[in-house]
């Protein structure tokens, strides 16, 4: 069980839990306002849910939303010049309730070119001052597959992401799968983080 001061919250303490937590995360169909997905308990109570290109009328761009709708973390590509020349292309994922300025939180590394993404190296930054000490995180596995993991800088898995054995038979299309994260970790962080893999490995977000 994780302590007040081992929280690391990167979106909010109030996605902070002090045990480990497994969420549900249901993609919905292309033809459904254009995609996203929604996440549970285990109770199929909704937690949060992900808006896609499709509904937000923007490609690159991802929204993710509290259980009440209200906006969480708006994600979108930075694209330019620079990164036409780069060998990564940058997610970065702002904090915002959409009243007041917008603050970067963290910034995920996509490699564009296929052969790097295939080794996994793919890498997030977290861009808060009072969190810097935890360094950066990566994903380490397959997500294609639903088995991945987000790790920490000394390679301890915060959150696993996978198809339960007793749920393969009827998730074989992978629209439906579960996050296990580890205690004191920020949720909408992880989901947040999801989110860019699904646009990535062309998901239900992505047009």
């Amino acid at each position: 069980m994780a302590s007040k001061q081992s929280l690391i919250p990167i979106v909010s303490k109030a996605f902070c839990s002090l045990s480990e937590v497994v969420l549900v995360v249901r993609r919905r169909p292309h033809v459904v306002n254009g995609g996203g997905f929604v996440v549970t308990d285990c109770t199929q109570i909704p937690i949060f849910s992900v808006d896609g290109c499709g509904i937000l009328g923007k490609k690159e761009e991802l929204l993710l939303r509290d259980a009440n709708g209200n906006p969480l973390l708006l994600i979108r590509r930075k694209g330019g010049i620079v990164e036409a020349v780069s060998i990564t292309r940058k997610w970065k994922g702002y904090k915002t309730d959409f009243l007041g300025p917008q603050k970067l939180v963290f910034t995920l590394k996509e490699p564009i070119t296929m052969c790097l993404l295939n080794k996994n190296s793919i890498r997030i930054c977290i861009e808060s001052k009072e969190l810097s000490n935890y360094g950066d995180f990566e994903i380490i596995g397959d997500f294609c597959d639903k088995d991945c993991s987000i790790v920490n800088s000394r390679g301890d898995p915060i959150a696993q992401i996978g198809v339960k054995k007793e749920m393969e038979q009827v998730m074989k299309s992978k629209d439906l799968y579960y996050v296990s994260i580890k205690p004191g970790i920020d949720h909408a962080f992880v989901i947040g983080v999801i989110a860019v893999l699904d646009y990535i490995y062309d998901g239900s977000t992505r047009c």
